[in-house]
């Protein structure tokens, strides 16, 4: 089955740096895009970044400039390396892909940010 394991969250200063990582199984990662989403308290899910199985990237506006999705398709592993940090970007980071018509999403990690 589909899994999609993230870490590297935790409490961070503003202006300090992350970088999450997301372990996917049960897929053939390369053909995979995988997408990094977030959701602060009382918010809706919102899309961070995401990446195509050839590499090209977006971003949403509040995080271009400062944030970075990659992949290493040889670990089956996404990246979201993310600088600059500020308040605002204290949430619960999510991983995802689509596999088949089905999104898959794993436990998610917490990124906090002080201020």
């Amino acid at each position: 089955q589909v899994q999609l394991v993230e870490s590297g969250g935790g409490l961070v200063q503003a202006g300090g740096s992350r970088r999450l990582s997301c372990a996917a199984s049960g897929i053939i990662f390369r053909y995979n895009a995988m997408g990094w989403y977030r959701q602060a308290p009382g918010k809706q899910r919102e899309l961070v970044a995401s990446i195509t199985s050839g590499g090209s990237t977006n971003y949403a506006s509040s995080v271009k400039g400062r944030f970075t999705i990659s992949r290493d398709n040889a670990k089956n592993t996404v990246y979201l390396q993310m600088n600059s940090l500020k308040p605002a970007d204290t949430a619960v980071y999510y991983c995802n892909t689509d596999h088949m018509g089905t999104d898959y999403w794993g436990q998610g990690t917490q990124v906090t940010v002080s201020s």
